[in-house]
């Protein structure tokens, strides 16, 4: 059959033949018709036909012998501890550091088109249903993760005007007046993460030389560092200031015990009684009277000399001592002292002049009346405390 112009009804026919023929190729039904392969595969494609591809004749394929099933099978033994390797080799590069469950997710996360999240979690030892929940939540780790960068620039600003001796309870502390709402723990687990820490306490060392010859004076503190209200009850102390060659200067401190608050300090190049003398008579300044506040001390030559027990008479001030030897009755004037060396001193051992030690005392001992926050205070420091509304003294407003 040959033509050169081919009708409607027959270029439909001709394509209607070609779809029903899914195992023909486009060749052998322009065999079968006469005509040109190249004149059927354009009405085809004119005519947007299609048919499924793949396939040949209807009559199902045949099933795999016994020994070609047993080879398959044996094929997918071996490839499978292969591709299981495989795995583990790329797993390894994602264990290098961080969190190692998170490290699996990622892996999964990113190898799943090619191995299939079943057989991942599989290998990793992971559950499926943890898989997917890490990854729901990815959107709400990564706002976390940004939120404690943000978090880890305002904790490294506080730990730095702190001079690098705030540890988590204090700079908590600081953030929190300032507006931030977060936890101590949040806190700690940011701290951990971006390195700075607070100092910590150093061994101590025994500094008060008692006179076997002094009067006995009673101990009218019993290790009870707390008071009602201020001006009410003192504590002292005197401790070294190490210098560069072996040299050294004293520090004598009167330390209220209500608001914790620095009254009184006096530095010497001596540990004369003149020292704590003066050390008294500036608390004294401070609070314009010193009359009827006890004035508690250890046994140290200084504070038994005739000397001191006579600028306490004339200044209204009960004497207190504790027992010879024992550090736990004035505690908390020596914890004062190392927490004083170990915040200005910064790890080193000495000061390399004089000028450079009388200028970090100067600095710490005003911030820490002003600025420095007191665990015991509720994280406020020491004049803030005693200029909040709760505290009942008489004597606050004048201090203030």
């Amino acid at each position: 059959m040959v033509m050169k112009h081919y009708p409607p009804e027959f270029k439909a026919d001709a394509v209607a033949l070609y779809q029903s023929r899914p195992e023909a190729t486009i060749r052998q039904v322009a065999a079968d018709l006469g005509i040109n392969p190249e004149t059927l595969r354009n009405w085809v494609r004119a005519a947007g036909a299609s048919r499924p591809r793949g396939r040949r004749a209807e009559t199902p394929a045949e099933p795999p012998t016994p020994l070609e099933a047993e080879n398959a099978a044996l094929r997918k033994k071996v490839r499978e501890p292969e591709e299981e390797r495989e795995i583990l080799r790329k797993a390894a590069k994602y264990f290098a550091g961080g969190d190692a469950l998170v490290n699996r997710f990622q892996f999964v996360a990113d190898h799943q088109r090619r191995y299939g999240v079943k057989r991942l979690c599989t290998i990793l030892g992971i559950a499926r249903s943890s898989f997917y929940y890490w990854r729901k939540t990815a959107a709400v780790r990564a706002a976390r993760q940004a939120a404690d960068v943000k978090l880890a620039a305002r904790i490294r600003t506080v730990h730095r005007a702190s001079d690098g001796t705030y540890g988590v309870p204090r700079i908590t502390a600081e953030l929190r007046e300032n507006g931030e709402v977060v936890t101590h723990k949040r806190v700690a687990r940011v701290m951990r993460t971006i390195g700075p820490a607070g100092l910590r306490l150093r061994r101590r060392h025994r500094t008060t030389v008692p006179d076997p010859a002094a009067a006995k004076v009673p101990d009218l503190i019993g290790r009870d560092f707390t008071a009602d209200q201020a001006n009410a009850k003192y504590v002292g102390d005197i401790t070294y200031l190490p210098l560069a060659g072996g040299k050294f200067r004293c520090l004598a401190t009167v330390i209220d015990l209500a608001s914790r608050r620095l009254a009184g300090w006096a530095v010497a190049d001596h540990m004369r009684a003149d020292l704590v003398i003066d050390a008294l008579h500036a608390a004294e300044r401070t609070r314009g009277s010193l009359a009827g506040a006890v004035f508690h001390s250890d046994h140290g030559a200084q504070y038994c000399s005739r000397a001191f027990a006579d600028a306490c008479r004339e200044a209204g001030v009960t004497q207190s001592m504790s027992a010879i030897g024992s550090s736990a009755d004035n505690a908390l004037a020596e914890s004062f002292n190392a927490t004083c060396k170990r915040e200005t001193l910064q790890g080193r051992r000495a000061w390399d002049t004089e000028r450079e030690a009388h200028l970090d005392l100067f600095r710490w001992l005003h911030r820490y009346n002003t600025v420095r926050r007191h665990s015991r205070l509720g994280h406020r420091s020491p004049i803030a405390y005693e200029r909040a509304p709760q505290t009942t003294s008489t004597t606050l407003a004048e201090a203030a």
